[in-house]
């Protein structure tokens, strides 16, 4: 008996430390090409306030803790120090404007904590 429940308990264990370092727990990403430990991890070791953590062909993919609002606030820094002006939000869009072209940044609550950015490609040329 004293056996099994030393088997059950070293497998709760073991499954657990699985959960825990693959972050299933988090809701799927709206890109398949990079896991959620790797979408974390690269926030976690950078210095930066927002992470690039992948591009498509179309668009390049962001990431920033929330915290009160913070996550909006290191967007528009980020695309405005590439000379592009803050027009207006638009629901979950942020639209720029630099010279005549307008620029819509869209944002993703993922969890409570973080918020993943989709902007189009060629914005900081």
């Amino acid at each position: 008996m004293n056996k099994w429940l030393v088997l059950a308990g070293v497998l709760v264990i073991v499954l657990g430390v699985y959960a825990f370092n693959s972050k299933f727990y988090y809701p799927p990403l709206p890109i398949d090409t990079v896991s959620k430990k790797e979408v974390i991890d690269s926030l976690n070791d950078s210095s930066k306030e927002i992470v690039k953590i992948d591009d498509d062909n179309d668009y390049e993919w962001f990431i920033t803790r929330m915290e009160q609002g913070r996550a909006y606030r290191n967007l528009k820094e980020m695309i405005s120090n590439n000379g592009w002006h803050f027009k207006t939000q638009e629901g979950s869009g942020y639209i720029f404007e630099k010279n005549h072209d307008t620029l819509i940044a869209t944002t993703e609550m993922w969890t409570g904590d973080y918020v993943i950015v989709k902007v189009p490609k060629g914005w900081n040329n």
